[in-house]
């Protein structure tokens, strides 16, 4: 029903905002990725929106990009996985990052977003198979198997994904997964 919102930033307060759309002001929850990217109070702000109506309350839930609001609508799809929980999915990874999570089966990256178990993330896993992860697909450099392993790995280690990403692309695409951990890891102690 209300698909997008644009007007007056009148209020942050996360993870909600308030949209003031010519005199009427709009409570919107939004994920971090959004918030953070919030102008300052005062200034003009477009967000695509997704309207929740329940029996006890009307709810809007505002986006930044349209691919934040469509990984929005195929997580509250999903048993078990309402607005707050894929609000904070978003708010924890990246659309990028959450449809590699889902292409590359790494359960391990979901459960690190607070709020997601081992078997919600397991759940998430099977549910969006084929639905986000084919859309966006790998990065060009995780081409191969090898550099997917690498990435695991850094990860493991406890290096952020853009830490890994970043290592990565530094990297020969012909690499072998054992001494591209080591080139990775040289790379990412400088």
């Amino acid at each position: 029903m209300i698909g997008r919102l644009q007007g007056t930033l009148a209020a942050k307060n996360p993870p909600e905002v308030v949209v003031d759309c010519h005199g009427v002001g709009y409570e919107v929850s939004v994920p971090m990725s959004t918030f953070y990217n919030l102008p300052a109070l005062g200034e003009r702000i477009t967000l695509l929106t997704h309207f929740v109506v329940r029996e006890d309350a009307q709810l809007l839930y505002g986006f930044a990009t349209a691919a934040e609001r469509e990984a929005f609508r195929q997580l509250i799809k999903i048993s078990g996985v309402g607005p707050r929980t894929a609000l904070s999915v978003l708010s924890g990874m990246s659309v990028g990052e959450l449809s590699q999570a889902i292409t590359a089966q790494e359960a391990g990256r979901l459960i690190k977003v607070p709020g997601i178990g081992k078997k919600t993330a397991e759940r998430l896993l099977l549910e969006l198979k084929g639905k986000l992860g084919a859309d966006i697909g790998l990065p060009v450099g995780l081409a191969s198997d090898a550099q997917a392993d690498i990435q695991q790995a850094l990860v493991a280690l406890g290096y952020s994904d853009k830490e890994a990403a970043l290592a990565l692309k530094a990297l020969p695409a012909d690499v072998g997964v054992s001494e591209g951990i080591k080139l990775a890891l040289k790379a990412l102690a400088k």
